[in-house]
Protein backbone atom coordinates (compact mmCIF):
# COMPACT_ATOMS: atom_id res chain seq x y z
CA UNK A 1 0.00 0.00 0.00
CA UNK A 2 1.27 3.10 -1.07
CA UNK A 3 1.02 6.55 1.39
CA UNK A 4 3.82 8.42 -0.08
CA UNK A 5 2.58 12.22 0.01
CA UNK A 6 -0.55 11.34 1.43
CA UNK A 7 -1.32 13.39 5.13
CA UNK A 8 -0.78 11.42 7.80
CA UNK A 9 -3.95 10.74 9.51
CA UNK A 10 -5.52 8.57 11.57
CA UNK A 11 -9.06 6.42 11.45
CA UNK A 12 -11.38 5.22 14.15
CA UNK A 13 -14.15 2.93 12.52
CA UNK A 14 -16.56 1.57 15.11
CA UNK A 15 -18.96 -1.02 13.75
CA UNK A 16 -21.92 -2.21 15.39
CA UNK A 17 -23.20 -5.58 14.24
CA UNK A 18 -26.50 -7.65 15.44
CA UNK A 19 -27.47 -7.95 18.86
CA UNK A 20 -27.14 -11.06 20.68
CA UNK A 21 -30.54 -11.98 22.16
CA UNK A 22 -31.14 -15.01 24.25
CA UNK A 23 -34.62 -15.78 25.68
CA UNK A 24 -35.57 -12.00 25.26
CA UNK A 25 -32.36 -10.88 27.47
CA UNK A 26 -29.48 -8.92 25.51
CA UNK A 27 -26.38 -10.97 25.77
CA UNK A 28 -24.05 -7.30 23.69
CA UNK A 29 -25.31 -4.63 23.15
CA UNK A 30 -23.50 -2.97 19.95
CA UNK A 31 -25.33 0.22 19.70
CA UNK A 32 -25.09 1.51 23.24
CA UNK A 33 -20.83 0.22 23.11
CA UNK A 34 -20.71 2.27 19.60
CA UNK A 35 -22.49 5.62 21.71
CA UNK A 36 -19.95 5.01 24.85
CA UNK A 37 -16.63 4.83 22.16
CA UNK A 38 -18.20 8.12 20.62
CA UNK A 39 -17.70 10.24 23.28
CA UNK A 40 -14.35 9.16 23.92
CA UNK A 41 -11.67 11.48 22.11
CA UNK A 42 -10.73 9.94 18.86
CA UNK A 43 -6.67 10.75 19.91
CA UNK A 44 -7.18 8.73 23.54
CA UNK A 45 -8.20 5.96 21.32
CA UNK A 46 -5.76 6.38 18.79
CA UNK A 47 -3.50 6.86 21.30
CA UNK A 48 -2.32 9.73 18.88
CA UNK A 49 -2.55 13.20 17.92
CA UNK A 50 -2.77 12.72 14.46
CA UNK A 51 -5.62 14.43 13.27
CA UNK A 52 -8.35 11.84 12.91
CA UNK A 53 -11.59 10.61 10.69
CA UNK A 54 -14.12 8.62 12.47
CA UNK A 55 -16.94 6.33 10.81
CA UNK A 56 -20.08 5.02 12.66
CA UNK A 57 -21.60 1.97 11.18
CA UNK A 58 -24.41 1.11 13.20
CA UNK A 59 -27.86 -0.63 12.02
CA UNK A 60 -26.16 -1.58 8.70
CA UNK A 61 -27.54 -4.38 7.03
CA UNK A 62 -25.48 -4.65 3.68
CA UNK A 63 -22.05 -6.25 4.02
CA UNK A 64 -20.49 -4.36 1.03
CA UNK A 65 -21.68 -1.52 2.49
CA UNK A 66 -19.58 -2.79 5.70
CA UNK A 67 -16.67 -3.67 3.25
CA UNK A 68 -16.24 -0.85 1.38
CA UNK A 69 -16.34 1.88 4.90
CA UNK A 70 -13.48 -1.05 6.07
CA UNK A 71 -11.72 -0.64 3.07
CA UNK A 72 -11.74 3.10 2.80
CA UNK A 73 -10.02 2.76 6.84
CA UNK A 74 -7.55 0.59 5.79
CA UNK A 75 -6.13 2.96 3.18
CA UNK A 76 -5.34 5.62 5.97
CA UNK A 77 -1.80 6.31 6.17
CA UNK A 78 -1.52 6.36 9.49
CA UNK A 79 -2.63 4.79 12.87
CA UNK A 80 -6.33 2.71 12.89
CA UNK A 81 -8.58 1.34 15.02
CA UNK A 82 -11.30 -0.86 14.11
CA UNK A 83 -13.79 -1.93 16.54
CA UNK A 84 -16.44 -4.40 15.85
CA UNK A 85 -19.48 -5.47 18.86
CA UNK A 86 -22.22 -7.82 18.11
CA UNK A 87 -22.83 -11.23 17.24
CA UNK A 88 -20.69 -14.07 15.90
CA UNK A 89 -22.77 -16.50 13.28
CA UNK A 90 -21.87 -18.94 10.86
CA UNK A 91 -22.57 -19.71 7.69
CA UNK A 92 -23.50 -23.91 8.11
CA UNK A 93 -23.37 -24.75 4.57
CA UNK A 94 -18.95 -22.75 4.32
CA UNK A 95 -18.45 -23.28 7.70
CA UNK A 96 -17.43 -19.45 7.78
CA UNK A 97 -17.28 -17.27 10.50
CA UNK A 98 -19.11 -13.82 10.20
CA UNK A 99 -20.39 -10.77 12.15
CA UNK A 100 -24.13 -10.49 11.85
CA UNK A 101 -25.66 -7.21 10.85
CA UNK A 102 -28.46 -5.92 11.81
CA UNK A 103 -31.43 -8.75 10.27
CA UNK A 104 -29.70 -11.22 9.62
CA UNK A 105 -30.96 -14.65 10.47
CA UNK A 106 -29.53 -18.23 10.45
CA UNK A 107 -30.64 -18.73 7.13
CA UNK A 108 -29.52 -15.42 5.39
CA UNK A 109 -25.69 -15.70 6.43
CA UNK A 110 -24.32 -15.72 3.35
CA UNK A 111 -26.05 -12.78 2.15
CA UNK A 112 -26.45 -10.38 5.60
CA UNK A 113 -23.65 -10.96 7.34
CA UNK A 114 -19.95 -9.72 7.26
CA UNK A 115 -17.50 -12.24 6.06
CA UNK A 116 -15.13 -12.63 9.10
CA UNK A 117 -12.09 -13.19 6.60
CA UNK A 118 -13.04 -9.99 4.46
CA UNK A 119 -11.66 -8.00 7.67
CA UNK A 120 -8.33 -9.64 7.55
CA UNK A 121 -7.80 -9.36 3.46
CA UNK A 122 -8.25 -5.29 4.20
CA UNK A 123 -6.21 -4.40 6.89
CA UNK A 124 -3.22 -7.93 6.04
CA UNK A 125 -1.18 -4.78 3.53
CA UNK A 126 -1.14 -2.10 6.16
CA UNK A 127 2.10 -1.63 7.92
CA UNK A 128 3.12 -3.82 11.20
CA UNK A 129 1.94 -1.83 13.69
CA UNK A 130 0.00 0.91 12.54
CA UNK A 131 -3.39 -1.21 13.44
CA UNK A 132 -5.70 -2.34 16.17
CA UNK A 133 -8.54 -4.69 16.17
CA UNK A 134 -10.55 -4.18 19.38
CA UNK A 135 -13.95 -6.71 19.47
CA UNK A 136 -16.43 -7.38 22.04
CA UNK A 137 -18.27 -10.41 20.78
CA UNK A 138 -20.83 -12.74 21.50
CA UNK A 139 -20.91 -15.95 19.71
CA UNK A 140 -24.04 -17.96 18.97
CA UNK A 141 -24.76 -21.45 18.99
CA UNK A 142 -23.62 -22.19 15.57
CA UNK A 143 -20.37 -20.05 15.75
CA UNK A 144 -19.09 -21.08 19.10
CA UNK A 145 -18.09 -24.85 18.10
CA UNK A 146 -16.30 -23.66 15.46
CA UNK A 147 -14.19 -21.01 17.79
CA UNK A 148 -13.24 -23.42 20.06
CA UNK A 149 -12.12 -26.00 17.07
CA UNK A 150 -9.90 -22.75 16.09
CA UNK A 151 -8.47 -22.05 19.77
CA UNK A 152 -8.37 -18.43 18.49
CA UNK A 153 -10.19 -15.85 16.09
CA UNK A 154 -8.67 -15.79 12.32
CA UNK A 155 -7.23 -11.97 12.09
CA UNK A 156 -4.49 -10.34 9.83
CA UNK A 157 -0.76 -10.64 10.78
CA UNK A 158 -0.41 -7.02 10.80
CA UNK A 159 -2.61 -5.87 13.28
CA UNK A 160 -3.09 -6.02 17.11
CA UNK A 161 -6.26 -7.83 18.10
CA UNK A 162 -7.82 -7.43 21.65
CA UNK A 163 -11.64 -8.62 23.05
CA UNK A 164 -13.43 -10.78 24.32
CA UNK A 165 -16.12 -13.15 22.62
CA UNK A 166 -18.51 -14.52 25.29
CA UNK A 167 -19.97 -17.95 24.70
CA UNK A 168 -23.48 -18.73 24.12
CA UNK A 169 -26.24 -18.82 26.66
CA UNK A 170 -25.05 -15.97 29.40
CA UNK A 171 -27.38 -13.28 30.71
CA UNK A 172 -25.85 -10.03 29.62
CA UNK A 173 -26.27 -6.65 30.86
CA UNK A 174 -29.70 -5.61 29.26
CA UNK A 175 -29.40 -2.78 27.01
CA UNK A 176 -26.35 -0.84 28.64
CA UNK A 177 -22.95 -1.12 27.44
CA UNK A 178 -21.27 -4.51 27.75
CA UNK A 179 -18.86 -5.19 30.66
CA UNK A 180 -15.76 -5.45 28.64
CA UNK A 181 -16.18 -2.26 26.67
CA UNK A 182 -17.59 -0.17 29.49
CA UNK A 183 -14.36 -1.39 31.66
CA UNK A 184 -11.82 -0.64 28.38
CA UNK A 185 -13.52 2.54 28.58
CA UNK A 186 -13.07 3.33 32.65
CA UNK A 187 -9.46 2.33 32.38
CA UNK A 188 -8.61 4.07 29.63
CA UNK A 189 -10.43 7.11 31.17
CA UNK A 190 -9.55 6.56 34.71
CA UNK A 191 -5.66 5.63 34.02
CA UNK A 192 -2.86 8.11 34.50
CA UNK A 193 -0.96 8.41 31.31
CA UNK A 194 -2.28 6.37 28.37
CA UNK A 195 -1.94 2.97 29.14
CA UNK A 196 -0.70 0.35 25.89
CA UNK A 197 -3.56 -1.04 24.31
CA UNK A 198 -2.20 -4.45 25.99
CA UNK A 199 -1.89 -3.00 29.32
CA UNK A 200 -5.43 -1.49 28.77
CA UNK A 201 -7.12 -4.62 27.60
CA UNK A 202 -5.58 -7.01 30.73
CA UNK A 203 -6.82 -4.35 32.57
CA UNK A 204 -10.45 -4.30 31.10
CA UNK A 205 -10.67 -8.43 31.25
CA UNK A 206 -9.57 -8.17 34.69
CA UNK A 207 -12.32 -5.79 35.72
CA UNK A 208 -15.18 -7.36 33.37
CA UNK A 209 -17.07 -9.73 34.87
CA UNK A 210 -16.53 -12.21 32.11
CA UNK A 211 -19.01 -15.64 32.09
CA UNK A 212 -16.54 -18.64 32.40
CA UNK A 213 -15.50 -19.60 28.98
CA UNK A 214 -15.24 -16.83 27.77
CA UNK A 215 -12.23 -16.70 24.82
CA UNK A 216 -10.01 -13.60 25.44
CA UNK A 217 -7.72 -12.16 22.92
CA UNK A 218 -5.01 -12.46 22.44
CA UNK A 219 -4.60 -15.98 24.12
CA UNK A 220 -1.88 -16.91 26.00
CA UNK A 221 -0.03 -18.67 23.06
CA UNK A 222 0.01 -16.31 20.73
CA UNK A 223 1.17 -13.40 23.46
CA UNK A 224 3.67 -16.41 23.56
CA UNK A 225 4.30 -16.18 19.92
CA UNK A 226 7.43 -15.30 18.18
CA UNK A 227 8.56 -12.08 17.50
CA UNK A 228 6.03 -10.10 15.65
CA UNK A 229 4.76 -6.44 15.44
CA UNK A 230 2.38 -6.90 18.53
CA UNK A 231 3.56 -5.45 21.85
CA UNK A 232 5.40 -7.41 24.13
CA UNK A 233 3.94 -9.43 26.60
CA UNK A 234 6.53 -9.18 29.91
CA UNK A 235 7.14 -12.00 31.81
CA UNK A 236 10.03 -13.19 34.48
CA UNK A 237 12.44 -13.87 31.21
CA UNK A 238 12.05 -10.63 29.93
CA UNK A 239 10.01 -9.78 26.47
CA UNK A 240 7.69 -12.49 25.41
CA UNK A 241 7.00 -11.55 21.93
CA UNK A 242 8.43 -8.71 19.64
CA UNK A 243 7.62 -5.02 20.23
CA UNK A 244 7.39 -1.93 18.08
CA UNK A 245 9.11 0.29 20.98
CA UNK A 246 8.66 0.29 24.62
CA UNK A 247 6.31 0.13 26.61
CA UNK A 248 4.69 2.66 28.39
CA UNK A 249 5.36 3.37 31.76
CA UNK A 250 2.06 2.73 33.76
CA UNK A 251 2.05 5.37 35.93
CA UNK A 252 2.75 6.14 39.53
CA UNK A 253 -0.71 5.37 40.60
CA UNK A 254 -1.47 2.28 38.82
CA UNK A 255 -2.05 -0.67 41.19
CA UNK A 256 -0.18 -3.85 39.89
CA UNK A 257 -2.89 -5.85 40.88
CA UNK A 258 -4.57 -6.02 38.29
CA UNK A 259 -5.41 -9.81 35.90
CA UNK A 260 -2.78 -8.35 33.65
CA UNK A 261 -0.22 -10.29 31.65
CA UNK A 262 2.18 -10.55 34.70
CA UNK A 263 4.50 -7.59 34.56
CA UNK A 264 7.59 -9.74 36.12
CA UNK A 265 10.29 -7.88 34.26
CA UNK A 266 10.59 -5.90 37.11
CA UNK A 267 10.29 -8.79 39.16
CA UNK A 268 13.27 -10.44 37.49
CA UNK A 269 15.45 -7.63 37.94
CA UNK A 270 14.53 -6.41 41.44
CA UNK A 271 15.33 -9.79 43.10
CA UNK A 272 18.95 -11.84 43.35
CA UNK A 273 19.32 -14.16 40.22
CA UNK A 274 20.07 -17.64 40.83
CA UNK A 275 23.48 -18.42 40.98
CA UNK A 276 24.33 -21.58 39.14
CA UNK A 277 27.26 -23.97 39.17
CA UNK A 278 28.87 -24.88 35.32
CA UNK A 279 27.89 -28.23 37.23
CA UNK A 280 24.77 -28.94 39.12
CA UNK A 281 25.37 -29.79 42.93
CA UNK A 282 24.77 -33.31 44.19
CA UNK A 283 21.24 -34.32 43.96
CA UNK A 284 20.05 -31.89 41.36
CA UNK A 285 18.75 -33.32 38.11
CA UNK A 286 19.36 -31.05 35.75
CA UNK A 287 18.49 -32.72 31.97
CA UNK A 288 21.47 -32.82 29.80
CA UNK A 289 21.73 -30.05 27.63
CA UNK A 290 20.56 -27.77 29.75
CA UNK A 291 24.29 -26.53 31.43
CA UNK A 292 25.57 -23.57 30.66
CA UNK A 293 28.08 -23.39 28.10
CA UNK A 294 30.83 -21.60 29.72
CA UNK A 295 31.25 -19.64 33.17
CA UNK A 296 30.43 -16.34 31.95
CA UNK A 297 26.85 -17.55 30.57
CA UNK A 298 25.54 -19.67 33.73
CA UNK A 299 21.65 -18.20 33.67
CA UNK A 300 19.32 -20.88 32.16
CA UNK A 301 16.76 -19.28 31.49
CA UNK A 302 17.44 -17.68 28.17
CA UNK A 303 17.55 -21.76 27.12
CA UNK A 304 14.28 -22.66 28.74
CA UNK A 305 12.26 -19.50 27.41
CA UNK A 306 13.39 -20.77 23.93
CA UNK A 307 11.77 -23.97 24.71
CA UNK A 308 9.30 -22.54 25.58
CA UNK A 309 8.63 -20.27 22.79
CA UNK A 310 8.81 -23.19 20.38
CA UNK A 311 5.71 -24.96 21.96
CA UNK A 312 8.07 -27.15 24.20
CA UNK A 313 6.35 -26.75 27.30
CA UNK A 314 6.72 -29.73 28.75
CA UNK A 315 10.62 -29.39 28.68
CA UNK A 316 10.69 -25.91 29.59
CA UNK A 317 8.47 -26.91 32.85
CA UNK A 318 10.59 -29.94 33.64
CA UNK A 319 13.89 -28.09 33.17
CA UNK A 320 12.56 -25.07 35.28
CA UNK A 321 11.06 -27.27 37.96
CA UNK A 322 14.72 -29.18 38.24
CA UNK A 323 16.52 -25.73 38.66
CA UNK A 324 14.47 -24.96 41.31
CA UNK A 325 15.10 -27.89 42.73
CA UNK A 326 18.64 -27.16 42.92
CA UNK A 327 18.23 -23.72 44.26
CA UNK A 328 16.12 -24.90 47.13
CA UNK A 329 18.88 -27.16 48.39
CA UNK A 330 21.20 -24.70 48.47
CA UNK A 331 19.31 -21.43 49.25
CA UNK A 332 16.47 -22.13 50.83
CA UNK A 333 12.72 -22.14 50.82
CA UNK A 334 11.67 -18.63 50.68
CA UNK A 335 14.18 -17.38 49.51
CA UNK A 336 15.04 -14.26 46.30
CA UNK A 337 16.23 -17.14 44.42
CA UNK A 338 13.69 -19.44 44.81
CA UNK A 339 10.89 -17.35 44.48
CA UNK A 340 12.17 -16.46 40.91
CA UNK A 341 11.85 -20.13 40.22
CA UNK A 342 8.31 -20.25 41.43
CA UNK A 343 7.79 -17.26 39.35
CA UNK A 344 9.09 -18.91 36.53
CA UNK A 345 7.27 -21.79 36.71
CA UNK A 346 4.48 -19.75 36.84
CA UNK A 347 4.70 -18.17 33.69
CA UNK A 348 5.80 -20.80 31.94
CA UNK A 349 2.36 -22.52 33.00
CA UNK A 350 0.47 -19.27 31.28
CA UNK A 351 2.62 -19.73 28.34
CA UNK A 352 1.52 -23.19 27.74
CA UNK A 353 -2.22 -22.11 28.79
CA UNK A 354 -2.10 -24.08 31.66
CA UNK A 355 -3.84 -21.70 33.53
CA UNK A 356 -4.74 -23.72 37.02
CA UNK A 357 -1.07 -24.68 37.20
CA UNK A 358 -0.48 -21.27 36.44
CA UNK A 359 -2.87 -19.40 39.26
CA UNK A 360 -1.78 -21.82 41.96
CA UNK A 361 2.13 -21.14 41.16
CA UNK A 362 1.49 -17.12 40.93
CA UNK A 363 -0.56 -16.95 43.97
CA UNK A 364 2.04 -19.48 46.00
CA UNK A 365 4.83 -16.61 44.91
CA UNK A 366 2.53 -14.00 45.76
CA UNK A 367 1.94 -15.15 49.83
CA UNK A 368 6.08 -15.92 49.98
CA UNK A 369 7.00 -12.54 49.09
CA UNK A 370 4.17 -11.37 51.36
CA UNK A 371 5.88 -12.92 54.50
CA UNK A 372 9.01 -11.29 53.64
CA UNK A 373 8.09 -8.26 51.94
CA UNK A 374 5.95 -5.55 52.44
CA UNK A 375 1.81 -5.75 51.08
CA UNK A 376 2.96 -2.46 48.61
CA UNK A 377 6.12 -4.25 47.48
CA UNK A 378 5.95 -4.40 43.65
CA UNK A 379 7.13 -8.05 43.21
CA UNK A 380 4.04 -9.03 45.71
CA UNK A 381 1.70 -6.97 43.37
CA UNK A 382 3.00 -8.46 40.58
CA UNK A 383 2.41 -11.99 41.42
CA UNK A 384 -0.70 -11.34 42.42
CA UNK A 385 -1.29 -9.82 39.11
CA UNK A 386 -0.03 -12.93 37.40
CA UNK A 387 -2.66 -14.99 39.79
CA UNK A 388 -5.57 -12.89 39.04
CA UNK A 389 -4.98 -12.82 35.70
CA UNK A 390 -4.46 -16.37 34.96
CA UNK A 391 -7.58 -17.04 37.39
CA UNK A 392 -9.89 -15.01 35.15
CA UNK A 393 -8.81 -17.80 32.28
CA UNK A 394 -9.75 -20.48 33.95
CA UNK A 395 -12.82 -22.03 31.64
CA UNK A 396 -13.07 -25.26 34.19
CA UNK A 397 -15.84 -23.95 36.67
CA UNK A 398 -14.45 -26.71 39.40
CA UNK A 399 -10.62 -25.43 39.20
CA UNK A 400 -11.66 -21.81 39.17
CA UNK A 401 -12.99 -22.20 42.57
CA UNK A 402 -10.78 -24.75 43.89
CA UNK A 403 -7.86 -22.19 43.18
CA UNK A 404 -10.14 -18.77 43.94
CA UNK A 405 -9.49 -19.01 48.10
CA UNK A 406 -5.59 -18.56 48.23
CA UNK A 407 -5.92 -16.14 45.64
CA UNK A 408 -8.57 -13.82 47.70
CA UNK A 409 -6.52 -14.24 50.49
CA UNK A 410 -3.75 -13.01 48.67
CA UNK A 411 -5.84 -10.23 47.57
CA UNK A 412 -7.26 -9.28 50.70
CA UNK A 413 -3.32 -8.81 52.42
CA UNK A 414 -3.07 -6.19 50.20
CA UNK A 415 -4.16 -2.61 50.89
CA UNK A 416 -3.23 -0.71 48.28
CA UNK A 417 -5.15 -2.67 45.54
CA UNK A 418 -7.82 -1.12 44.23
CA UNK A 419 -11.21 -3.52 45.97
CA UNK A 420 -12.94 -3.74 42.73
CA UNK A 421 -10.78 -6.20 41.90
CA UNK A 422 -11.18 -7.98 45.05
CA UNK A 423 -15.40 -7.59 44.82
CA UNK A 424 -15.31 -8.74 41.18
CA UNK A 425 -12.92 -12.00 41.97
CA UNK A 426 -16.15 -12.70 45.17
CA UNK A 427 -18.62 -12.19 42.60
CA UNK A 428 -17.22 -14.26 40.14
CA UNK A 429 -16.94 -16.63 42.94
CA UNK A 430 -20.43 -16.72 43.69
CA UNK A 431 -21.51 -16.94 40.02
CA UNK A 432 -19.48 -19.92 39.40
CA UNK A 433 -21.05 -21.52 43.11
CA UNK A 434 -24.74 -20.61 41.55
CA UNK A 435 -23.93 -21.76 38.15
CA UNK A 436 -25.38 -25.32 37.05
CA UNK A 437 -22.62 -27.67 36.83
CA UNK A 438 -22.16 -29.31 33.45
CA UNK A 439 -21.97 -32.95 32.48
Amino acid sequence: MQNLGLEQRGHVLLIAGGTAVRRRAVQVAPSANLAALGVVPAAALLNSGLSCDTTYLDGARDPNLVLTRLRTAAATPGPLLVYLSGRLTLDRRGRRLHLALAGTTSGSVRYTALPWEWLGTELRERPAGLTTVLLDLVADKAAWPVLQEYGSLPSSPSAEVYGVVSPPGFTGGGNTVSSYTRCWIDQLAGSPGRPGNLQLHALAVGAAALPPGTLVLPTARELAAPPGPSPAAVGPFGPLAGSEGSRPDPGPGRSAAVPAEPESDSVSQSVSEPTAPAAPGRGAVIPAGSEPESGAARDPRPHIHALASAGRHTEAAALAEAWEQYVLQHAGYGSPEATAWLEIRADLARMAGTFGPATQLWTRAGLIRLASQSSDAPEVHAAAAGALYCWTQLRDPATAIGTAPELIRLLRALPSLDSRHITLAQQRLEFLHRAPSRP
